[in-house]
């Protein structure tokens, strides 16, 4: 019987199961759905492993990066693994796991001390994502300050900046458009959720906010009733940036928008994103591996290497008359038919482990072409060279290094 079950539903056939079930309807009527086939409650039981399929299919695989996020956030709520795990529709064993508790069993509430234990463990994992999260409050700084439109915000606890009027001011888009959407949500309920929360108002003014967020990022308003497998990945993207522009925040973080989406979908959002900061008047914190996307989008950049930036200045200024040895590395590994003929900086062996790196050396030592005896031994500060810009490099006193 169990072999005449998993040749009788296909995978899609599966989802769509747990598609209808998770949108309230019950086994019996899924049934019927499938009576074509001969379907029956027990055979659906069996095929899809029991009433929640969803913790069953997903249990053994790998974290998503939006996964890790949303666990991070509910431990330091002070929120117990089983929460966390039914809100992800995660085996508690596979949350456990990733935080390194012991057993499973009971209830597990992480202390600061545990967060920054955790954090330190997945720094390889999210070592440029560290200085994002932290402004966008979803993390507590040590040592700094935050401030935006002239309001102190780093000094407000991360557990309790979600309950602050500050929260609609900061919004993020996440890197995988499909993890970030919860599957169960259909379009409209995805903008309309944080527009409840932080916003507020009547049931006609949210709704008049959600279809004025799909006309701004250009879907149209009969996608609202749509659910996130229904949608290609752009019109996933596009979501994303409505569900996080709906709210009118001053300060968007985009973490890597494009780069799961193809080429051609690429280009489509970062003209739309250009054209949204114009219309909105917003900043953005855009993070990315791409440096032809920071050249269109950005004003100003800043490189980070091993979780420390060593070079700050405006978009022109960086590109044009890099100072660090890393940002000429980089710049130069740009495909360009017209340099073909030019010498260019290429960086031997591999970068040194991020975790518990050496607060006494650069950490760029060992790769760097044109490295000093000092460079092993001493940091080098972040430096002003020039208006606006910023180095940390020995070499760099007073031209390219």
């Amino acid at each position: 019987m169990s072999q005449r079950l998993k040749i009788f539903y296909n995978e899609s056939q599966v989802a769509l199961m747990w598609d209808r079930w998770q949108r309230g309807e019950s086994l019996h009527q899924i049934a019927r759905l499938f009576e074509r086939h001969h379907s029956s409650v027990r055979r659906i039981l069996s095929a899809t492993g029991g009433i929640r399929p969803a913790v069953r299919g997903r249990a053994d695989r790998a974290l998503s990066l939006a996964e890790r996020e949303e666990i991070s956030r509910g431990l330091v709520a002070g929120q117990s693994i089983r929460a966390v795990a039914m809100r992800l529709h995660r085996a508690p064993s596979t949350i456990c796991r990733e935080v390194g508790h012991n057993g499973g069993r009971g209830r597990y509430r992480a202390s600061h001390a545990d967060q920054r234990a955790w954090d330190r463990a997945r720094r390889p994992k999210v070592c440029k994502l560290a200085r994002h999260r932290v402004l966008a409050r979803l993390v507590d700084p040590t040592v700094g300050e935050i401030e935006l439109s002239g309001v102190e915000i780093g000094k407000i606890p991360a557990r309790n900046f979600g309950a602050s009027s500050l929260r609609r001011d900061i919004q993020v888009v996440f890197q995988d458009p499909t993890e970030s959407l919860n599957p169960g949500f259909t379009v409209f309920q995805a903008i309309a959720d944080p527009l409840r929360r932080l916003v507020g108002g009547s049931k006609e003014d949210i709704s008049a906010m959600v279809l004025a967020a799909l006309d701004d990022v250009g879907l149209p308003r009969e996608y609202g009733s749509r659910y996130p497998h229904q949608l290609s990945g752009g019109q996933k993207a596009r979501v994303g940036i409505a569900r996080a522009i709906a709210v009118k925040p001053k300060l968007l973080v985009l973490d890597e928008p494009t780069s799961a989406l193809d080429v051609s979908v690429q280009s489509l959002i970062l003209h739309l994103l250009a054209k949204l900061q114009k219309q909105r008047g917003m900043s953005y914190l855009f993070v990315s591996h791409d440096l032809n996307v920071v050249r269109l989008l950005c004003d100003k950049i800043a490189v980070m290497y091993l979780g420390r930036i060593v070079e700050f200045g405006p978009s022109r200024s960086v590109f044009h008359e890099p100072r660090h040895p890393y940002t000429r590395a980089l710049i130069d590994a740009i495909p360009d038919p017209e340099r073909k003929s030019d010498d260019r900086t290429k960086l031997e062996g591999s970068a040194s482990s991020p975790i518990d790196p050496d607060q006494n050396a650069c950490r760029f030592a060992g790769r760097c072409p044109v490295e000093l005896p000092i460079c092993t031994t001493a940091m080098p500060p972040l430096t002003s060279h020039g208006v606006g810009s910023l180095v940390a490099c020995h070499r760099a006193t007073g031209g390219n290094p």
